[in-house]
């Protein structure tokens, strides 16, 4: 495998996530010892795994002398909101590019990461509905950005392509040291799997390290074979950047769509229950469109026996907290607030 040096590359991440144990909540579901890698803990505004994409999408941005950035995500979106941010320490434009799931669903008053556009100062923002629409507004917006005299560089959703993906190699190999270092033999990891970059970027890391370690993907917003055609195909792509010779084998995907509930971002029961269960065990906020449902996903599998007792099993959590102040009053009438009393213990 190549070695990351050879490719244009921002250090945004200067020391390696933690990978915690939660051992309250490896006890309440009584099956295998769960980590947490902590990637909800990366630079940027707000944190979140696009950052270690980001590091090399605004890497090969500048060598190819960038001075705009344009990107595009859903409403409520992590990426969009780490570019922006990325863009502002960099000193460049940054537009985004919305893809309302159904008209009129963009709301320019919203808290979450809407409010974050809007405080991060974005250049535009352009409303889309389907992610069909989003390259050839993404191409519009280019060549108005190059009618003012910009040089604008795309970024495509998620930072989903071999270039973004590379960083999820990279963590992949970060992982890796971690686990030498503590002396622990992991099982399986598990990983939310949206727009497929950090599933597939993780895959062609262990590939290119020589790692067998299982890698199941939760999805967040489609079903298992069309999932798992766009994160095969991607780490393929990926694998091939990074010089490995030999291909990833197809049966290394595996991208579980049972999840997935009523569509992208929308709630759903096992998702709030997992939310809930661990920030009162380890104090650690999910989010309620990738790491919530993904971790549903991890306890209902420890709760069939796939994952038992005995095992190690990490999980990647991608961080993505802004988004939960979009569900306070859902979350608020799951998880009632306690009592308020006054200093004489008198009700508030």
């Amino acid at each position: 495998m190549k070695s990351l040096s050879s490719f244009p590359r921002r250090i945004y991440v200067t020391e390696p996530t933690p990978l915690q144990p939660a051992p309250r909540l490896s006890r309440l579901l009584g099956g295998p010892q769960i980590y947490i890698k902590r990637d909800d803990l990366l630079p940027g505004a707000g944190g979140g795994n696009k950052t270690r994409k980001l590091e090399f999408s605004i890497g090969d941005a500048l060598a190819q002398g960038a001075d705009t950035l344009i990107t595009s995500g859903a409403i409520q979106s992590n990426h969009c909101r780490l570019t922006l941010s990325w863009a502002r320490v960099e000193g460049l434009e940054c537009h985004l590019v919305l893809l309302e799931p159904v008209p009129g669903a963009f709301d320019p008053e919203a808290g979450g990461n809407n409010f974050l556009y809007q405080l991060l100062g974005a250049d535009s923002l352009r409303i889309v509905s389907g992610r069909g629409q989003a390259a050839p507004a993404m191409e519009q917006l280019a060549r108005e950005c190059r009618a003012r005299g910009r040089n604008p560089y795309l970024i495509p959703v998620g930072g989903s392509n071999a270039v973004g993906a590379t960083g999820y190699a990279a963590c992949a190999l970060e992982l890796i040291a971690q686990l030498r270092q503590q002396d622990l033999q992991v099982d399986h990891l598990v990983v939310p799997s949206g727009s497929a970059g950090t599933q597939a970027g993780l895959l062609a890391g262990l590939w290119g390290a020589g790692s067998s370690l299982p890698v199941t993907g939760v999805n967040v917003s489609r079903g298992r074979e069309p999932q798992e055609r766009s994160v095969y195909e991607l780490a393929l792509q990926t694998v091939s950047r990074l010089g490995v010779e030999s291909p990833l084998p197809r049966e290394s995907v595996d991208c579980n769509g049972d999840y997935v509930g009523p569509g992208y971002a929308l709630p759903t029961p096992e998702m709030m229950e997992a939310v809930g269960l661990v920030a009162r065990s380890e104090g650690i906020l999910l989010d309620p469109v990738y790491t919530g449902k993904a971790m549903a996903g991890t306890i209902d599998l420890i709760r069939k026996g796939v994952f038992r007792k005995g095992q190690k099993v990490v999980f990647i959590h991608t961080g993505g907290s802004p988004a939960l102040y979009v569900h306070m009053d859902a979350f608020r009438r799951r998880f009632p607030p306690p009592p308020a009393s006054d200093s004489a213990g008198k009700k508030r």
